[in-house]
């Protein structure tokens, strides 16, 4: 069944003549006749009910309603495909999906979002969690578009574009800790203590900084997602090291965090995979994110 045919179909209901609509559409009488007679014997059912010499009113069957119901449906949705695909530059729909770990660097990612979902509604938004190892890998296998990652970028493989923000590791605690009275934690401090220790962490740059192996250490936990390691501490089970400004500590909360001394920082880069062709939301994301920068 052709679009066309479909539009004299919509002619004729509309004008509920074959004569007048074969005027507005511009075709001889029996050109249009023709083009009906065809259309319902390719449906195998009567659409139209022909007047007689004496009436020339023309009237649908049920299956001719049903017909100009779905044809007007159709044809509103060509119509709309079509001007968004000419409006393409300005009406872009898609998703754009982000990997990151734990970082207060996402508040940068969601306001460039929030921007550019402004000028593009249509765009959407995902975001998973995961160690530089799970980001990468997601990469490569074409499951996200960019990622967030800690440290070195191996430029071989990604675009890179490196952040103006470093995250400040430190330790988080319950308010009633003796180290809560510190305005820095030092690794003399921590040798004796029960420790939880992220799994998305460079645990050779906390040994370094440690002055001491894992293995030295009382390692009571591990975490992969930090609001899951505030609840063991706030359950007593021992102190986290973590990054500041993931959970809140203000307030009514019953922890707090406290910087490393001598203070350890990480930088990071949001990357991308080399020879990819992005998606025009990509696209639009990632200029979005230059932009900001």
């Amino acid at each position: 069944m052709e679009l066309r045919v479909l539009q004299y179909f919509l002619a004729v209901a509309r004008e509920q003549s074959i004569i007048r609509a074969a005027e507005t559409l511009h075709l001889s009488q029996p050109t249009l006749s023709t083009q009906l007679k065809a259309m319902e014997k390719e449906l195998g059912k009567q659409l139209l009910i022909r007047g007689t010499k004496g009436s020339r009113k023309v009237t649908l069957t049920d299956e001719g309603m049903i017909l100009r119901k779905r044809a007007e449906e159709i044809l509103s949705l060509v119509e709309k495909t079509e001007r968004e695909i000419a409006l393409s530059d300005r009406y872009i729909v898609g998703d754009v999906h982000i990997g990151t770990g734990e970082t207060d660097a996402v508040r940068f990612i969601a306001s460039a979002a929030k921007k550019l979902h402004e000028e593009y509604e249509g765009i959407h938004f995902h975001i998973s969690s995961g160690n530089s190892e799970f980001v990468t890998e997601q990469l490569e296998k074409g499951l996200i578009d960019f990622g967030v990652v800690f440290g070195s970028v191996d430029n071989t493989r990604f675009n890179s574009l490196e952040m103006p923000f470093k995250d400040s590791w430190g330790v988080l605690m319950k308010k009633s800790s003796p180290l809560a009275k510190k305005t820095g934690i030092t690794p003399e401090d921590l040798w004796d203590k029960p420790l939880i220790i992220s799994r998305q962490g460079d645990n050779g740059a906390l040994t370094k900084w440690m002055g001491k192996e894992i293995s030295e250490l009382d390692i009571v936990g591990t975490y992969n997602l930090i609001f899951n390691a505030s609840l063991m501490v706030e359950e007593g089970l021992g102190y986290a090291i973590c990054l500041d400004k993931i959970i809140n500590t203000s307030g009514e909360s019953r922890l707090c965090f406290r910087p490393l001394s001598p203070e350890r920082r990480d930088g990071m880069s949001i990357i991308w995979k080399k020879y990819r062709v992005l998606t025009k939301p990509a696209e639009k994301f990632i200029q979005k994110i230059k932009a900001e920068l």
